[in-house]
């Protein structure tokens, strides 16, 4: 069986990106097809109404993941009315201000992922451009990957995935990626490596609040300049300890490799010139 995927992508989180491309990382996958819509950086309520009703009405997916900042605002809200009133499993992936609505999301029968170490970017116009943008970005898909944030998105997905193929029900996650969980499915051997992602995943979850308060909080275009500033600077040094992590695990040959086969297990290694099973 081939399961049919459609993801919406409404705004940016840093995982927005590649969460399609984490599920076929090689392209060979033959139980999945998948077919992503969006809206672009906006994610009003006419832009995110008209691709969710198109991927509900035109594309009937097997598997429905949208994909937001902020699950709460009133566009994200009409997604969830949405995909609340379809017989498609759905799924909501969104970042830290999704945790306040939670219970709501289940209460409409929808599953949700929260990744805490989302952060928000620091959106000021006299400091973000589309170079500063890129660069926050691109730090913190790294600081998504080392801490194992990715890591628990992508098998609460495959589960689905499986799920379906196998003619069963359909168990939607209720997951909140915190710190424990998303570096315990990294399997680090080096206590030190896990120390610095510990250390990276705590400095995302501080970026986001610092970036709130730059954006939302602080009046003066001299201070909030400044705070803004200062939450990117934290972004990139969160990478930079990522980067540090995985090379005490190189340097052990303990990298962790959880690739996908042809027919979409998850398979295993640890060990650079082993095979995975």
């Amino acid at each position: 069986m081939v399961v049919k995927i459609g993801i919406i992508r409404c705004g940016n989180i840093g995982t927005s990106p590649l969460i399609d491309l984490i599920l076929d990382e090689r392209a060979d996958r033959k139980d999945i097809d998948v077919r992503v819509l969006g809206s672009g950086a906006k994610m009003g309520v006419e832009q995110v109404e008209e691709v969710t009703k198109k991927m509900i009405e035109d594309i009937k997916p097997d598997l429905i993941v949208f994909i937001s900042p902020n699950p709460a605002a009133p566009g994200p809200k009409k997604a969830r009315e949405l995909l609340s009133k379809c017989d498609i499993p759905s799924v909501i992936v969104g970042d830290a201000p999704g945790l306040k609505v939670k219970e709501d999301i289940e209460k409409e029968g929808l599953g949700y992922i929260i990744v805490k170490c989302d952060p928000m970017i620091g959106a000021r116009r006299e400091f973000l451009d589309p170079v500063e943008m890129v660069l926050f970005n691109a730090d913190v898909l790294k600081v998504l990957a080392g801490t194992g944030a990715i890591r628990v998105v992508q098998h609460a997905i495959d589960s689905m995935i499986d799920a379906i193929k196998e003619g069963k029900e359909v168990e939607l996650p209720k997951i909140v990626v915190n710190e424990s969980r998303a570096i315990e499915s990294m399997e680090y051997t080096n206590p030190y490596a896990k120390a610095k992602v510990m250390a990276a995943f705590k400095i995302a979850e501080m970026v986001g609040d610092i970036n709130v308060k730059g954006c939302f909080i602080v009046k003066e275009r001299e201070k909030y300049i400044s705070v803004v500033a200062s939450a990117h600077e934290m972004i990139r040094y969160a990478a930079k300890l990522v980067e540090e992590a995985r090379e005490m695990e190189k340097a052990l040959d303990t990298v962790s490799r959880k690739p996908h086969g042809s027919d979409g297990r998850i398979l295993s290694k640890n060990k650079l010139l082993e095979k995975p099973e």
